[in-house]
């Protein structure tokens, strides 16, 4: 992207070397991918918000040759780098586009379940909010993994030193002069404020972000953290990888759909790649590592070999590794995009369109809250309540979300071909607490829209309306959407199910681990970018240290 020059001379001194590393990027990668190498001795297999992390880390070693894989394309698109653009990805190439089965809950529709194909994955095409996850959520994980490294004391410390914080000073939580630029939503729609002397009317504290002390307790408000710097994306592949693609030991190879893993015996020794309509194989040295997301990842484990015995043998898969659970306990965020208000007067959407959240609890005997509300500044609905209510174009709406799903699905492979579709069955909603809760968030929102705080943007409530009983259930079923957060089909555990142990090595199987959000033994509270971040960095200190780096 072009850059203009201006009166400011450190402006343009940092333009100029902007350009200057674009220049010796293109050349480098042009190089490397024409000539690629039989063997490297890392391959990383994706190239999303952890797959970026580990190849950076592994990269500032200059001895060591990473090849990182991904099967999308360039990030270079005016809709990845402009932040309120990020709508246009969903369903464009730069999109996995994978759909779930139908749902009975969902009177039968498929959701969609977007993904990012394309250089930085989810976090060149999502809502690019900055969500650590609870307290909870990580002590879990710990007593999960059986080790406390997991943990958010661990963990926490891990946030400060790779953030750089931008926002008010709490040397408790946050940390400057790290990779990750993060900032509350800067001169927010003012509908955002509204939202938080909102909530503190009906009793929610409010606090100055959502990643500190309220995600330590019952819950609250705030302004959402943002990976967005004057107004535009700061995607994770952008600030981990792309700073290192000028240098000789970084191959970042794109386009390459990653169709197979490569064992001898137990022991992962490469991978299978199709690119350019030819299908390539590259030895890994050392280890393989596979961040493909929570959809991608198992798909190419069953079709390696790795999965339920019986599960392989319909498609005549030669089993490696009899791993149950592959492809289970799958989890994903969901909620009805709807809960809308027709502007009084309409207002432009500032940043990302979505400034403000909460997150709170759908009854007092939970120790987690486990409902969230995003306000977003346009109209935002599923095509069957678009089609039923019709919502003028000048709304904003607040968008309820299950965060601690109690519904868990599973992945099945249609075939043993890589073109074959995965299925996908999330059983969103399948929970019948699930229904309780997400009706208990909708309540919430209505509360919300009414407030004396928000009675100056609105005209009308459109949606859902005062309704009860079977209308309501059929509002939710026809409004709900996935909110893009497919987590934990590759668990991180010590029973039976789980798939990767502490070290986030693949049980039964030698130099192979999985660094995603696969792994995660259930989804965080909140949106999942900033601990895929967390598990790229964990990872990349594990094979640091087991290959003494």
């Amino acid at each position: 992207m072009p850059q203009l020059m201006t009166n400011n001379p450190q402006q343009n001194e940092s333009a100029d070397q902007e350009q200057g590393l674009a220049t010796r990027v293109r050349a480098n990668q042009q190089y490397l991918t024409t000539h690629l190498q039989n063997t490297y001795d890392f391959i990383i297999c994706g190239s999303g918000s952890s797959g970026s992390v580990v190849a950076r880390r592994l990269a500032e070693n200059p001895a060591v040759r990473v090849l990182l894989i991904e099967a999308g394309g360039s990030d270079e698109a005016p809709e990845v780098s402009a932040a309120g653009l990020w709508p246009a990805n969903l369903g464009s190439e730069r999109d996995w586009a994978f759909q779930a089965e139908p749902n009975p809950q969902l009177q039968g529709r498929s959701l969609p379940m977007n993904m990012g194909k394309v250089l930085g994955g989810g976090s060149s095409i999502n809502v690019m909010i900055w969500s650590r996850g609870h307290k909870n959520d990580w002590d879990f994980f710990a007593q999960e993994a059986g080790d406390p490294a997991w943990s958010y004391e661990s963990v926490l410390g891990l946030y400060r030193r790779l953030e750089d914080w931008h926002g008010p000073t709490d040397a408790a939580h946050r940390g400057t002069g790290g990779p990750v630029f993060v900032q509350p939503a800067p001169d927010p729609n003012p509908i955002a404020p509204a939202l938080l002397e909102a909530a503190g009317s009906m009793g929610l504290p409010t606090f100055d972000s959502p990643n500190g002390r309220m995600m330590e307790g019952d819950g609250g408000a705030a302004l959402i953290d943002l990976r967005v710097c004057a107004g535009q994306r700061l995607s994770i592949f952008r600030s981990y990888t792309y700073p290192y693609m000028d240098q000789p030991n970084l191959t970042v190879l794109a386009r390459a759909l990653v169709t197979r893993i490569i064992f001898e015996k137990q022991r992962a020794i490469g991978v299978e790649v199709a690119y350019e309509g030819k299908v390539h194989r590259f030895r890994a040295g050392q280890e393989v590592v596979l961040s493909m997301g929570a959809i991608q990842t198992p798909k190419v484990l069953l079709q390696s070999g790795v999965g339920d015995e019986d599960e392989l043998k319909r498609w005549g898969i030669p089993l490696v590794e009899h791993r149950p659970g592959v492809g289970r306990n799958f989890q994903d965020h969901a909620g009805p995009s709807s809960c809308l208000w027709e502007y009084r007067q309409p207002l432009p959407p500032c940043n990302n369109g979505a400034e403000a959240t909460l997150f709170w609890k759908s009854h007092a005997g939970l120790e987690t809250p486990d409902i969230q509300v995003i306000q977003g500044e346009v109209a935002f609905a599923s095509a069957d309540v678009t089609a039923r209510f019709q919502p003028p174009a000048d709304s904003w709406v607040l968008w309820p979300g299950l965060v601690r799903p109690r519904s868990r699905g599973y992945l099945r492979l249609t075939g043993p071909d890589p073109q074959n579709p995965i299925e996908i069955h999330a059983n969103t909603f399948e929970h019948p607490e699930d229904r309780k809760a997400i009706t208990q968030a909708v309540e919430l929102c209505r509360e919300l829209g009414s407030s004396a705080a928000l009675r100056p943007f609105v005209k009308r409530e459109v949606m859902p309306g005062p309704q009860r009983g079977p209308e309501l259930e059929r509002f939710l079923k026809e409004a709900t959407i996935s909110v893009w957060h497919q987590s934990g089909t590759a668990k991180m555990g010590r029973d039976a199910s789980s798939v990767v142990d502490n070290q986030l090595k693949v049980y039964g199987l030698e130099n192979l681990r999985i660094a995603d959000a696969s792994i995660m033994p259930r989804v965080i509270t909140g949106n999942t970018m900033a601990a895929c971040v967390v598990i790229g960095e964990r990872a990349a200190e594990m094979l640091k240290t087991d290959h003494q780096l």
